[in-house]
């Protein structure tokens, strides 16, 4: 986070803001349970699809509800981005993504899923289509 600070300063306020909320003491997840890659989750209301998307994390995944056309990306692909100062389909900014390469490869990833409607970890629902959303993360880039 410091180097991408150092060259964007003014994007200082949102970690100091996060800090104040307590975003940095939140208690460690006990009792985590693993599934495989791209296994539907029967035991889940809804029984989505887990949809691996490594990047921002390394374990970051999307679920698709393929019966309803519902896609909940969470930060594999936001609408909105307080270190970046854009709103739009996006990738998380590189100050809070593990690795922004892998993170623009999950858009690939997404291309393959079929879904009405796009529900991001940030933002605004996205309507338009996967394919438009993931054009416009692409083009938008990382920042």
């Amino acid at each position: 986070m410091l180097p991408y600070l150092l060259r964007r300063p003014a994007a200082l306020a949102l970690p100091l803001r996060l800090a104040r909320a307590g975003a940095f003491t939140a208690p460690a997840i006990r009792n985590a349970r693993i599934f495989d890659a791209d296994q539907v989750l029967k035991g889940v209301p809804g029984a989505p699809q887990a949809v691996v998307l490594p990047g921002h994390t390394p374990g970051s995944v999307a679920y698709l509800f393929a019966d309803r056309g519902l896609l909940f990306t969470g930060d594999a692909l936001v609408t909105e981005d307080g270190f970046a100062g854009h709103t739009g389909p996006m990738i998380v900014s590189r100050c809070f993504t593990h690795d922004s390469r892998a993170a623009l490869a999950a858009l690939d990833r997404l291309d393959e899923l079929t879904a009405d409607l796009l529900l991001p970890g940030h933002g605004a629902p996205v309507a338009d289509g996967i394919r438009t959303a993931t054009r416009q993360a692409r083009q938008f880039g990382v920042r």
